[in-house]
């Protein structure tokens, strides 16, 4: 289709070329409940039905306080060194503020236990290091507790997300035969360069631990009564959760094991499956944790009970960000029991945003129940993608939404996004409330039902004749749009007028709105749909369109590969 008409492919690369710039996600702020407590804001992840990736699962989210002499945590393999110099840099970027946690929840009564693997002899005769093999073995150590672990039942309906078969360096390969070079210089092995835990994160000889043993950790647990173990540092697809005193061995022997998500680092190379960033890389492999492994917490959760002058650094107030990690952040909305946008739309992301942008999804349980799961992302996102088909939201998750319109923010809208937020009959649920001018207000629209199902619907370009492709979905109606629409893409059925199908609306309030009204599940499966909806996103991110021909290659390169640990 497209060799013979390539304008038609390439005109939808322009349809956002007017967004205005992005702003910076802003980050919700906490304050501390008590000194005696630890208040916990806990991640999991629950799939409903349980599915690999990618599918339909929903973010819980859940605060806890917790009794801080109750409490642990491990600092897994942060090194010296390592035979990748972009591990190195990204180490040498997340140590201050793991030596600020450490530091900020030692003094108040938690356990600090530093894991360097490999390292003992280093720190041989060190009172930290004598204090962890003198503990008591206690009763109940769980057999192979020593041993490296690679998967456990929790993980047996996954996929792996990633590709880390070949080691996952992702360093340029000039500059990674610079840093050889280098550590040889030094007198280090350079595929072993790693000799101590990097001097930034300081050990209090007088009461942390030092221990790379399975066993000896889970000693110092039971011996000093922990009861929820917290583990930051690096690699997060491998060591940290692999090793025997990995997130792995503690969940699956019944400990409360919870990832430091905004302190950690994977092991990912972008020329591997699936073909993503670093960054993306290692969000995925998080994911697979909150799915699959145990939930996760962020660094400001234990930093914030300080006084931002006391700790010199206002960014403790929010999660950790690397400083080369610049993806846009799409917040994805989902919550349509009609069109299986919970399974097309995740795959489409999968195939093709995951790479550029940092995604997050909002899911909706069962149709009955109002509530939405991880509301509070849109504050931090910088564009939303609404794919949500007559559910009236609790007020403040409405309001939410509102203000997330009213910051100015782009806005994308699919298929049923025209009637979100209302219903065409029933009672509302109490509590909740609609909003039936949404349509008007966010898109610039005027949505009045729809032709038959069973009318194909032939979708053009506006100023071209010859049919753009077929959509299966019926054919939406409208009664005119608002100013300050542009229309892109029409459609028709046979013997009815033609409505427009694909149109950009700025909003009073001086956002910018992408609207198409389709989105059928086989929609998705046509190259000049998803080079619509995938250029859309892109350009409401501030990113670069991509060709039709880009994506059809990077859906076969994604469809032919799959994740790997070894």
């Amino acid at each position: 289709m497209f060799s013979r008409h390539p304008q038609w492919g390439y005109a939808l690369l322009s349809l956002f070329c007017g967004f205005c710039n992005l702003v910076e996600p802003s980050n919700a702020q906490w304050s501390v409940k008590s000194t005696r407590q630890l208040p916990v804001e806990a991640v999991n992840a629950v799939a409903t039905p349980a599915v690999a990736t990618p599918g339909p699962y929903y973010r819980v989210q859940t605060e806890e306080t917790w009794n801080e002499t109750e409490t642990a945590l491990i600092i897994c393999d942060v090194w010296d060194s390592h035979h990748c110099v972009n591990a190195v840099r990204r180490v040498h970027e997340i140590a201050p503020r793991i030596n600020a946690m450490a530091n900020s929840l030692r003094a108040r009564g938690a356990t600090i236990i530093h894991a360097p693997s490999d390292c003992m002899k280093f720190y041989e005769g060190a009172a930290a290091r004598e204090r962890a093999k003198e503990v008591k073995r206690a009763a109940n150590v769980p057999k192979d507790l020593d041993r490296w672990c690679d998967r456990i039942p929790s993980e047996e309906i996954a996929s792996y997300p990633v590709d880390q078969s070949d080691g996952g360096e992702d360093d340029d390969l000039v500059e990674h035969l610079q840093w050889a070079k280098t550590l040889e210089s030094l007198g280090r092995n350079p595929k072993l360069p790693w000799k101590q835990q990097i001097a930034t994160i300081q050990i209090d000889q007088e009461q942390d631990y030092i221990t790379d043993v399975g066993s000896e950790v889970w000693n110092v647990l039971e011996d000093r009564g922990i009861k929820q173990v917290l583990i930051c540092g690096v690699h997060t697809n491998m060591c940290v959760l692999g090793r025997p005193f990995g997130l792995r061995q503690l969940t699956q022997n019944g400990k409360r094991a919870f990832l430091v998500k905004d302190l950690t680092d994977t092991m990912y190379n972008p020329a591997q499956w699936p073909f993503v960033s670093h960054f993306s890389g290692t969000d995925l492999v998080i994911d697979h944790i909150e799915r699959h492994v145990c939930p996760t917490v962020t660094s400001d959760a234990f930093l914030r009970a300080q006084a931002t002058a006391a700790a010199g650094d206002p960014d403790f107030l929010k999660p950790a960000r690397f400083s080369q990690d610049r993806r846009p952040h799409l917040a994805i909305f989902i919550a349509d029991d009609e069109y299986q946008t919970e399974k097309t739309i995740p795959l489409l992301v999968a195939r093709h945003l995951q790479n550029q942008l940092k995604v997050s999804y909002l899911f909706k349980g069962k149709h009955s129940e109002p509530q939405i799961q991880g509301m509070n992302t849109l504050e931090q996102a910088d564009a939303l993608l609404l794919s949500v088909r007559r559910n009236p939201l609790e007020a403040d998750d409405l309001q939410q939404v509102k203000m997330f319109l009213q910051s100015g923010k782009p806005l994308i809208g699919i298929r049923t996004a025209s009637h979100a937020f209302s219903l065409r009959n029933g009672k509302v649920i109490p509590g909740c409330e609609q909003w039936h001018d949404f349509d008007q207000v966010a898109f610039g629209g005027s949505y009045r039902n729809h032709h038959a199902n069973e009318l194909a619907t032939s979708v053009r370009t506006a100023g071209a004749n010859v049919p753009f492709f077929q959509s299966k979905g019926s054919l939406y109606r409208f009664v005119g749009l608002q100013p300050g629409t542009k229309v892109n893409l029409f459609g028709e059925v046979t013997g009815k007028p033609e409505e427009p199908v694909a149109w950009t609306f700025v909003r009073a309030d001086g956002g910018k709105s992408f609207y198409t009204s389709l989105g059928h599940p086989s929609d998705f499966e046509e190259t000049p749909f998803v080079s619509l909806l995938v250029n859309a996103c892109l350009q409401a991110c501030g990113e670069d369109p991509v060709t039709p021909e880009e994506i059809t290659t990077q859906r076969k390169r994604y469809d032919s590969g799959g994740g790997k640990q070894r």
